[in-house]
């Protein structure tokens, strides 16, 4: 059901070629969104109806949905439901409001400052995902770092569902609702982010464009980055555990399966030096795998290149290889296990411990869940207030301040051969400015 390697003997000099990792090639996506983004670019909203039609299999004759229709998927929801989105705001507005920078000055020199002031960028839109799965988490997710950064403008879009009327799923509706966001719109894939991109008559641009998707919305947000900010290019959901001999198979098991239901390009990797607890995990696959409902799509994620249990010598072998695969969730089970996550560099992020499952970040930990995969961990951060802020210096200088510099800007910008530089400060002052 799942593969092994083994790394036992010695590590290789790039362990990224052997790690698994699903094949996603955006590079070839690319060639087919590039037409249908300048498509949605000329032609705007009966573009993006079209390919609602031809993907989605929905004939839409709007692409905003009313307000008065997300407010009312309010009114539907289960109270169940809505009482755990409740709790997942209110713990990730905790989270995240700790996140907002403050404005800081900085005396560079008497009379010299800089400040750097945090500004939310005007407009985004929220990309949430609506394939196999519904993901009124993936709106909270986008929704409260956005608010928190005092972000003034919200577009939600979602894909069009076949079985509601061509309206995103009621729960993602739902979930907008009581957020306060009114602004939806159900589009879905490489069109949305186009529709984002260069706006619609129905849909302003945005400025930035975040949240996670398929092949093709991260070779659209590849494609289109420049003419919007991105977060990230989000492929297929990973997870990696780095356990020993003290972790239970059984949790190890579940969690694994836990986020190899998302998706048959879900990546599930266990990094251990245990062989009995790698064959230990392999038997509870099995079983807990044969329970389930999406027996079929775990089956083949497990199956999948993308997914293997590493066996290794010891916890240091076990870090340099988590630490190469960078993950996007990355569970520590070991002794000592606080210890362990603070020697670790590369992640999305860290869940340390029996009780600190993958699956309670994805709903109510109040950490993000919008994190970076593919290995871009080593370089990325996940989904945050920070990623809707702007950091803006501001510069002041008075007289006596900037006289004091100008003898120096002077000689840096004659050494780089840029004298209108230097003259540039002189000409406030009765020095000479050659010509």
């Amino acid at each position: 059901m799942i593969s092994r390697i083994d790394l036992r003997g010695s590590l290789p000099g790039d362990l990224r070629t052997v790690l698994p990792r699903a094949e996603l090639d955006v590079e070839a996506a690319l060639e087919k969104v590039r037409p249908l983004c300048e498509d949605v670019r000329h032609r705007g909203d009966d573009a993006v109806r079209e390919y609602t039609l031809a993907f989605d299999g929905v004939a839409i004759d709007r692409v905003r949905v009313p307000a008065e229709t997300v407010r009312a998927a309010l009114g539907t929801l289960d109270p169940a439901v809505r009482d755990a989105l409740e709790e997942c705001v209110r713990r990730a507005r905790l989270v995240h409001r700790d996140q907002r920078r403050t404005d800081v000055t900085t005396r560079v020199v008497p009379g010299g400052t800089v400040t750097e002031r945090w500004i939310p960028v005007d407009r985004v839109g929220l990309y949430v995902p609506g394939g196999r799965a519904v993901y009124p988490s993936s709106v909270v997710m986008n929704v409260v770092p956005a608010q928190e950064a005092g972000v003034g403008s919200l577009a939600v879009t979602s894909p069009a569902q076949k079985d509601h009327g061509g309206l995103p799923h009621p729960v993602v509706l739902a979930a907008c609702a009581l957020l306060g966001v009114d602004e939806v719109y159900a589009a879905g894939g490489a069109q949305a982010v186009a529709m984002l991109a260069y706006g619609t008559g129905e849909c302003p641009r945005a400025d930035l464009v975040t949240g996670p998707g398929n092949v093709y919305v991260a070779a659209a947000k590849r494609l289109l980055k420049g003419v919007i900010g991105i977060d990230s290019e989000a492929g297929p959901t990973e997870i990696a555990v780095l356990a020993d001999a003290t972790a239970d198979p059984v949790h190890l098991a579940a969690d694994l399966i836990s986020q190899a239901e998302h998706d048959t390009l879900a990546a599930a990797v266990l990094v251990t030096d245990s062989v009995p607890l790698a064959e230990a995990v392999e038997d509870e696959l099995k079983a807990q795998v044969a329970r389930t409902r999406h027996t079929e799509r775990i089956t083949e994620a497990l199956a999948g290149r993308q997914s293997g249990i590493v066996l290794v010598d010891d916890l240091d072998a076990g870090l340099a290889v988590v630490n190469a695969y960078a993950a996007e969730h990355l569970e520590i089970q070991t002794v000592d296990a606080d210890a362990v996550a603070g020697r670790v560099r590369n992640a999305g992020a860290i869940f340390i411990g029996p009780y600190s499952p993958v699956s309670l970040g994805d709903y109510l930990a109040g950490s993000n869940h919008v994190l970076p995969t593919g290995g871009c961990a080593c370089h990325s951060s996940g989904l945050s207030v920070q990623s809707f802020l702007r950091g803006v210096h501001v510069v002041r200088y008075d007289r006596a301040a900037l006289a004091e510099a100008t003898a120096r800007v002077s000689v840096l910008a004659d050494a780089e051969d840029l004298p209108a530089h230097g003259a540039a400060l002189r000409a406030r002052f009765d020095w000479e400015i050659p010509s």
